[in-house]
């Protein structure tokens, strides 16, 4: 028996199997290829928690350190997902700064003076623009505005 499993493992039939289990945990094949799409990558692995804004957050210590811990934004973000996306509480977990998930660990207070996480609106027309009453230093260049005759 054992030498059927160092054979299969040789021949590589382990990882068929696992991923038949991948397709399986994802609903199906159509249902993995379309989280392979938005995703870039296929996992599975054990659901950690859920954030308030709907990101799912997952860990499977079969990956490598650094690898075994992933989100998956939420659905109604659709592609335009970035990594600002993740609140402070769930930032320090994802980045190993601590092993307890913000649903476990008890210790954090939260105070009535504390922001609501909110992303970054950079190249957005809810970016934050500063507004100044000085004038610039630096004109723009106008391709149209100096023309010789």
């Amino acid at each position: 028996m054992a030498k059927m499993a160092k054979m299969a493992k040789y021949i590589g039939i382990n990882r068929l199997g696992r991923l038949f289990k991948i397709f399986r945990e994802n609903g199906g094949l159509r249902k993995s290829i379309l989280k392979l799409w938005r995703n870039d990558d296929l996992k599975i692995g054990r659901l950690v928690g859920v954030d308030k804004y709907g990101n799912k957050y997952f860990e499977n210590s079969y990956y490598f350190f650094g690898r075994n811990r992933w989100v998956e934004y939420a659905p109604h973000v659709h592609f335009n997902y970035d990594a600002s996306q993740i609140p402070a509480e769930w930032y320090g977990w994802m980045h190993y700064k601590t092993d307890l998930p913000p649903t476990r660990d008890g210790n954090r207070p939260k105070y009535f003076w504390m922001a609501d996480h909110t992303e970054n609106q950079s190249g957005t027309k809810e970016q934050y623009m500063p507004y100044s009453t000085t004038r610039p230093k630096i004109q723009a260049w106008d391709p149209n505005g100096c023309k010789e005759k």
